[in-house]
């Protein structure tokens, strides 16, 4: 990062990575993808190369990898009561969510709000499978088919769900499971290959991509769900639209660095560790929220008694530090965690999280560290005026 800021919030967005960046402008002349002259097949080509190159990340057949605008597109496309086998309809009759969810599961796509289910999370944001099993255990069959759709890797805390687990009540129930994996990719290895999921969500800007660019992931072409996008049949008819070139180039490019990436998890926790140190450092009566479960390598989740997340975030930016309080989706609203509030932490409190990656250095956690400093010691100030 450059010596004037430094960059904590890769969950929300992470930097566009250089190998992004040329497969975008080398793409950014393309034809369409869909003609089948000498240039059409050449973008066609781009566009294949990326749905491969998507598929490793996953371990799964680059032909059931489907490319959206985004994750909330690929969401609400999942998130419907209206499948597909064949040329027979399937009915998916009531949704099933962790009331940790990022909003764009939590409000159930197409489902009504009466049939959508919200499943609890214990304090450390872990979901409650014994609740779970209870109510796929009281679903009407009858009335068609449960969806099961849960976070890999809660984007505010890091806290990653044991999906494994998820999977096998899922399927003895005779459900589907849709896993938002957006956060998870690129930082655990994933393998929808086995058990693990029957669709995946995944999003290229949270890997180093672009923006405006994300995939439904399937383990088997056996059914999809009825296309939320419809016209001129591109993506097999599962997703219409001329297929956005350039930003599927640079999604493939980011699912290869991501692959490879993987590697770097461990010194990525070795950092986050060091700034996990500095708050418990200057300010002991901290709370780090998820530290006791399975967490990103990448991700810490805070609270310091006496300051509110907004004024903390505002003042971190002014000092050169880019975080957040929360979710970028919700972080430009006043209101408290959605995520914390499910954790049983209270409708009050608020928290900031710092989210890094590989670039991240010494440099950045110095100036996380310092800002920090600063705004901890103004509170002592406080406390001692009062």
């Amino acid at each position: 990062m450059a010596a004037t800021r430094a960059y904590l919030d890769y969950n929300a967005s992470a930097p566009l990575l250089a190998e992004a960046r040329a497969a975008m402008v080398a793409a950014l002349d393309a034809a369409n993808p869909s003609s089948v002259h000498t240039e059409g097949r050449a973008a066609r080509r781009l566009v294949e190369d990326a749905r491969r190159d998507v598929a490793r990340l996953v371990n799964a057949r680059p032909e059931h990898v489907v490319f959206t605008s985004g994750a909330t597109e690929a969401a609400s496309t999942l998130l419907s009561p209206d499948w597909q086998m064949g040329r027979g309809a399937i009915r998916m009759s009531h949704l099933y969510v962790s009331a940790a969810d990022h909003p764009c599961i939590l409000n159930g796509g197409r489902f009504e709000a009466a049939q959508v289910t919200r499943i609890g999370v214990d304090r450390n944001g872990i979901a409650d499978l014994e609740a779970l099993a209870a109510a796929l255990a009281a679903h009407d069959k009858a009335a068609g088919l449960p969806l099961v759709a849960i976070h890999a890797a809660n984007n505010e805390t890091g806290v990653v769900q044991p999906v494994g687990r998820v999977a096998e009540i899922v399927k003895a129930a005779g459900g589907v499971l849709v896993v938002d994996a957006v956060q998870a990719a690129g930082r655990i290895p994933l393998d929808i290959s086995g058990s693990y999921a029957d669709y995946l969500i995944l999003s290229s800007h949270k890997i180093g991509g672009p923006k405006g660019v994300g995939a439904i992931v399937a383990a088997s072409d056996l059914m999809m769900p009825r296309p939320l996008v419809n016209g001129g049949g591109q993506e097999k008819g599962h997703r219409a639209g001329t297929e956005n070139v350039a930003g599927i180039a640079g999604f493939g490019a980011a699912a290869r660095a991501a692959l490879a990436g993987l590697a770097e998890m461990e010194a990525v926790a070795r950092r986050r560790d060091e700034a996990e140190a500095i708050v418990t450092e200057l300010a002991p009566d901290a709370e780090i929220f998820g530290n006791a479960a399975p967490r990103l390598a990448n991700t810490t989740f805070f609270a310091i008694p006496g300051i509110k997340a907004e004024t903390a975030q505002i003042a971190f930016d002014l000092a050169g530090v880019a975080l957040s309080a929360g979710s970028a989706c919700s972080s430009g609203k006043v209101g408290p965690s959605h995520v914390l509030k499910a954790m049983g932490h209270g409708d009050s409190l608020g928290a900031l999280r710092v989210s890094i990656g590989g670039a991240t250095g010494a440099e950045d956690i110095a100036a996380f560290r310092k800002a920090l400093a600063g705004i901890v010691a103004r509170r002592a100030g406080k406390e001692e005026a009062a």
